[in-house]
């Protein structure tokens, strides 16, 4: 399915949402955050049958940010530079943190900026051996956006955020995947195949309780121990009524592999 600059295709029970406007490196527009809210609508309507979704890019970059071209002929102010993270980039980011599902990002090539914290929004980070990752706000004399000064923090520390940010230097994937930034770093040729893998393996697993564990992830950095023992108590009374628990256990007790049904 084609939407503005987007491309939606469905693999079974894996979506696999990827940006696609390669004369710009995947750069994101006002007219690509449009398609990608029409491509997660068109998810929401598949709920039932989407079990895992995959984002990544076409072409040569996963995504280098926002697209600049044009702005240079705006006067410089707060509302120019910021009027669409509310309008456009911060409801797709909270679309994919609410997702239903496991989310796999596919980082195929250079993610810098907005891309940069769209490939760290999945559960499971994969990237090419190729890419890289760039804090390219500092170029233009902006701050960093897009959530990265909430991610980075909770996933590489505050000192390594920081030098990120300031010095705007490239991050290879090698290096990310040591800070612990990503999961895994595959040859490129292998990449898409991988991604694939990993995706159909979640989506044969208990979504449910996936679904649930990415929310306890998503929720922990800001809670209590005592509010996360709590959540936790909540999340798992729901886990634990539904048909994919009872499976499980009798998989288990018979020595089988579960056939998990997402209900």
């Amino acid at each position: 399915m084609q939407f503005k600059h987007v491309t939606l295709d469905f693999d079974g029970p894996v979506a696999v949402l990827k940006l696609d406007h390669q004369e710009v490196m995947n750069a994101v527009s006002m007219d690509m955050l449009g398609g990608l809210a029409e491509a997660l609508d068109t998810i929401d309507e598949k709920k039932a049958e989407v079990r895992c979704v995959v984002l990544t890019g076409a072409g040569r970059a996963f995504c280098t940010g926002a697209n600049l071209q044009g702005r240079n002929q705006q006067k410089p102010g707060r509302s120019n530079a910021g009027a669409a993270l509310e309008t456009g980039f911060h409801p797709f980011l909270r679309r994919l943190r609410n997702l239903h599902c496991p989310l796999v990002t596919s980082v195929n090539g250079p993610a810098a900026g907005a891309g940069m914290s769209f490939a760290l929004m999945g559960d499971m980070v994969l990237c090419a051996r190729s890419a890289y990752f760039l804090q390219a706000f500092r170029r233009i004399g902006l701050v960093p956006d897009c959530g990265s000064t909430w991610l980075l923090p909770r996933l590489i520390g505050r000192a390594r955020s920081v030098e990120l940010s300031l010095m705007g230097e490239r991050l290879p994937a090698e290096k990310a995947l040591e800070w612990g930034l990503v999961n895994r770093v595959h040859d490129d040729a292998a990449l898409s195949d991988e991604t694939m893998k990993l995706a159909h393996d979640l989506a044969s697993g208990p979504t449910i309780a996936l679904s649930l564990i990415r929310k306890l992830y998503w929720e922990s950095p800001d809670n209590s121990f005592e509010d996360q023992l709590n959540l936790e108590f909540v999340s798992q009374r729901i886990a634990g009524s539904a048909e994919d628990f009872k499976e499980g256990v009798t998989a288990f007790l018979e020595k089988r592999p579960a056939k998990f049904k997402g209900k």
